[in-house]
């Protein structure tokens, strides 16, 4: 690896964000699926659609620097996903895996904000003013998918979960 600009590691970075976001398209139905709360699983399932969405506009932001996606695998978010895994196989009351799924999503998604939040900056000081604009929206989405999963956990996953403590 040769990170000798600020150019290389931006696209490295968006490399493993494209990464990220392909893994996250096949983890989520796994999620969805073990989900307990409707309310949580509609919120998954929106953001199913909405990962979609990051990776087309990846696909955009690599075509504007004539750069070809790879085809590597995120460690980073390989090893989010696996604690995430080992959580979905536990045995556990409906409501208590619904709270360690909304746990495993928001490691998910704070991964990517920490990961969007650097490449949008990076793509802004370099000058790539609609890369950054793109990274920027989905940056939002991230955050507030994040906020959504906190809202659900506050309001009915968390007190349920409680209310089975032994």
């Amino acid at each position: 690896m040769n990170l000798q600009s600020l150019n290389a590691l931006y696209l490295l970075e968006l490399h493993a964000l494209y990464s990220a976001e392909q893994q996250i398209l096949k983890a989520l139905p796994r999620l969805i699926n073990a989900a307990n709360s409707a309310e949580l699983k509609a919120a998954l399932s929106a953001h199913r659609d909405e990962t979609q969405l990051h990776v087309n506009r990846l696909e955009e932001v690599f075509e504007m620097h004539a750069e070809r996606t790879k085809g590597e695998t995120s460690a980073g978010m390989e090893s989010i996903l696996k604690e995430g895994e080992q959580l979905l196989k536990a045995h556990a009351d409906p409501a208590i895996r619904d709270a360690a799924i909304i746990s495993a999503a928001q490691r998910v998604e704070h991964y990517e904000i920490a990961l969007y939040g650097c490449v949008r900056t990076w793509a802004e000081q370099m000058g790539f003013d609609r890369a950054a604009h793109i990274l920027e929206t989905t940056l939002r989405e991230e955050e507030n998918a994040d906020q959504t999963l906190t809202s659900i956990a506050k309001s009915t996953v968390n007190v349920a979960a409680a209310h089975r403590a032994g």
